[in-house]
């Protein structure tokens, strides 16, 4: 069974993932702060259908310090690690002016550093197997902006440059590195704070007339992972259903 870590796996987008992977046969290590009720369902209906499985690991990314010890446990409870979905990421808005700094940090932390650092870990077990996936989860606000995100943007617009230049730099050991990218259009729990209007200003703009949702993009990773994606390495790929088109 390969062995596939995601971050961020206890509710919305993360959590979606987890359960594709795991229907697919994966065995999903899910990195969160806690195991809230959502997640330990998941990991019991995963182990009574028993064709992957979830497991649960509690680790609070932004202490960089943590990652190391927490991926060498990893490997030796679980073995070589396939795949990396770095989808924890925090999307909190504020005027860059007002702002406090300890937010913007906090931001940066969680969004670029704890990523590429636990990246960085993982990867060194992936050149010695010869083989391994790593998708990082963006936002289209990493092009296209928006106020009040300007922070936010820019970790994400980091995480495609880091990317790109990742699968060029790990390509000829055989990795595959991949770039997706979602936003306030997809529809997780991370858009209830938007009103109706909002969502439905979503849908109008939208070239399909609808909100992705977190089951769209989690097939989209589960792809990314299987042998159908063996030539596609450091791309964006936009599942917004048009709303970027």
């Amino acid at each position: 069974m390969l062995n596939v870590i995601v971050t961020g796996g206890s509710r919305g987008l993360g959590l979606a993932i987890a359960r594709t992977l795991a229907s697919a046969g994966y065995r999903v290590i899910a990195l969160s702060r806690s195991l809230g009720p959502e997640l330990e369902a998941a990991c019991e209906l995963a182990r009574t259908q028993a064709l992957g499985a979830i497991e649960f690991r509690a680790c609070d990314l932004s202490e960089v310090g943590q990652i190391a010890p927490l991926v060498r446990g990893i490997r030796a409870d679980f073995g070589p690690i396939y795949g990396l979905v770095n989808n924890a990421g925090l999307g909190t808005a504020g005027i860059l002016a007002t702002m406090r700094d300890k937010d913007i940090e906090r931001l940066i932390r969680l969004n670029t550093v704890s990523p590429i650092v636990l990246t960085k870990y993982v990867a060194r077990g992936m050149m010695t197997e010869r083989t391994g996936r790593i998708v990082n989860i963006s936002s289209i606000v990493a092009s296209t902006g928006y106020t009040g995100l300007s922070v936010y943007s820019a970790t994400k617009a980091s995480l495609v440059g880091f990317t790109r230049s990742l699968a060029r730099e790990l390509g000829r050991a055989r990795h595959h590195r991949e770039c997706r990218w979602h936003r306030a259009s997809i529809d997780t729990a991370m858009t209830e704070e938007l009103t109706p209007s909002q969502r439905e200003q979503i849908v109008r703009r939208s070239a399909l007339k609808r909100m992705a949702d977190a089951d769209d993009v989690a097939r989209s990773v589960e792809f990314l992972l299987g042998a159908g994606a063996r030539n596609i390495t450091g791309i964006v790929l936009t599942v917004d259903a048009g709303n970027t088109a």
